[in-house]
């Protein structure tokens, strides 16, 4: 069978698509456009050449910021012929290259490439041959990594953007790691035509992830604090237009008039009246200080404004003659974008009316206990929720209240736990720099009120459910 001309072309990087540099084990997420300059790991380059090419290529950084196509004859490694049977009697005195750092400059000025320059550094130094065979690989790989400016292009996905955001900047998804957000999928059981109710701050991860699962069939309710929700992370996948058709948000401040039937559009309460309190400052007592909501997602708010350049075109707008008109066209489109907005906001409504949503996943800063107890309201009856937290003592809280409330069944508290191996002959052994935790988990399924009340639901009883019952039967 032949693929299609679409399907081909996902595979192709193209300009104005959103792809993920690769350098060994580091990441960097960029927007695919011509002409423009891009740093990375203290090399600037052009991506102009890498369009056209398959994702997954391989480039090797030219003179003058061009992508070259690493072919895959060009990947032969240095070969070594000699080796010595320990490295005691070398002496490390920085004599024993002979290539200076004028020469090894000299080398680049001429266009030769970083793969000759380390075949030439090898040549050069005088330890080499005396070293194990260990060390030559070694010293072979450290100057790999300086003189080959080597660039891989990958395409986007939740595994490469989560691992990245883990490395860098941890703080900003609170430290959710890869196999933590997996288990969340699974536990959630997202997947294509779902009805979910994401809550996050963790710059739109969570989102994006729930997005790819999903394929654009569904659909996604994302309640945000603040004035608006932050999707950093999500738009870095680059999904196309119909993926966001299907995607909708609802303020927090608003859960509670819409909970009491009181919701009304023309009547919406400020959005900083509501204050949520953070997880690490939930102690259990009274004087436990609270942040607002606004204030918590100031940080996106800011980090949106900075990005944008808007402010400077209208204040050029402002001083040309046609300032007025200017202003008169930039007043319309707000308001078209209000209407829209509102519109959006009284669909998203009615979804949450009908409390038929399919899962549930809370992966906050805030303390998740008022989280939980609230949107659990949206849920069908045996439909699955998973609340994520960095630490353990807001999810014994929720699991404390839960029990009391009832509501729910299968109630599990759990902490993920990852550890790298590095496998390579001779030398296989976990890695020695690793994360000390992966967060915990909360999961449980909803169940109805009626159940609890008539007594239908086994495991709310204490009993055993018939279905084991029958099995452990057969059994004996």
């Amino acid at each position: 069978m032949e693929e299609s001309p679409k399907a081909a072309s996902s595979h192709v990087i193209r300009e104005g698509d959103c792809a993920v540099l690769k350098r060994d084990e580091v990441f960097k997420a960029v927007a695919v456009l011509k002409r423009r300059k891009m740093i990375f790991e203290k090399q600037w380059f052009y991506l102009d050449n890498a369009i056209g090419h398959n994702y997954g290529s391989t480039f090797e950084v030219t003179s003058g910021g061009s992508l070259q196509l690493k072919k895959r004859t060009d990947e032969t490694s240095t070969e070594t012929k000699e080796a010595g049977t320990d490295n005691r009697n070398i002496i490390d005195d920085g004599k024993s290259q002979k290539l200076t750092h004028d020469d090894i400059k000299a080398l680049k000025d001429k266009g030769i490439k970083g793969q000759e320059i380390v075949q030439q550094l090898v040549e050069n130094s005088t330890t080499f041959r005396d070293k194990t065979e260990f060390s030559q690989h070694k010293y072979i790989k450290k100057k790999k990594k300086k003189y080959e400016a080597v660039i891989t292009i990958v395409k986007p996905t939740t595994r490469i953007l989560s691992t990245m955001y883990y490395a860098r900047e941890p703080g900003k998804i609170n430290h959710l790691r890869y196999d933590t957000l997996a288990q969340m999928l699974t536990w959630a059981n997202v997947h294509a035509g779902n009805k979910m109710i994401i809550m996050e701050t963790c710059a739109g991860l969570v989102l994006g992830a729930v997005m790819e699962r999903m394929g654009g069939y569904g659909s996604i309710i994302q309640m945000y604090p603040g004035e608006g929700p932050a999707r950093a992370a999500t738009n870095s996948f680059g999904f196309p237009e119909p993926f966001f058709r299907t995607l909708y948000e609802f303020p927090l401040s608003k859960v509670k008039n819409l909970l009491s039937g009181t919701f009304s559009v023309t009547t919406l309460p400020p959005e900083s009246e509501e204050r949520v309190p953070l997880a690490e400052e939930s102690n259990g007592s009274t004087d436990s200080k609270q942040l607002s909501i606004q204030e918590a997602d100031m940080e996106c708010s800011t980090e949106v404004a900075m990005e944008s350049n808007q402010p400077e075109e209208q204040e050029i707008a402002d001083i040309s003659p046609e300032g007025e008109d200017n202003k008169t066209k930039g007043r319309t489109y707000d308001r078209q974008k209000k209407e829209e907005k509102r519109k959006k906001l009284i669909e998203t409504a009615a979804l949450l009316k009908a409390k038929d949503a399919d899962g549930l996943i809370v992966a906050s800063r805030f303390h998740p206990a008022p989280l939980l107890l609230s949107l659990l309201e949206f849920v069908a009856p045996s439909r699955p929720f998973v609340v994520y937290c960095q630490y353990k003592e807001p999810l014994l809280e929720c699991y404390t209240k839960l029990r009391e409330k009832g509501g729910v069944i299968n109630l599990n508290l759990s902490e993920t736990w990852l550890r790298n191996y590095q496998v390579l002959p001779d030398r296989s052994h976990p890695k020695l720099m690793m994360s000390g935790g992966g967060g915990y988990l909360l999961t449980g399924i909803t169940v109805t009120n009626e159940s609890i009340k008539t007594g239908d639901c086994p495991e709310q009883r204490g009993e055993e459910p018939a279905c084991k019952k029958q099995k452990r039967q057969e059994h004996q």
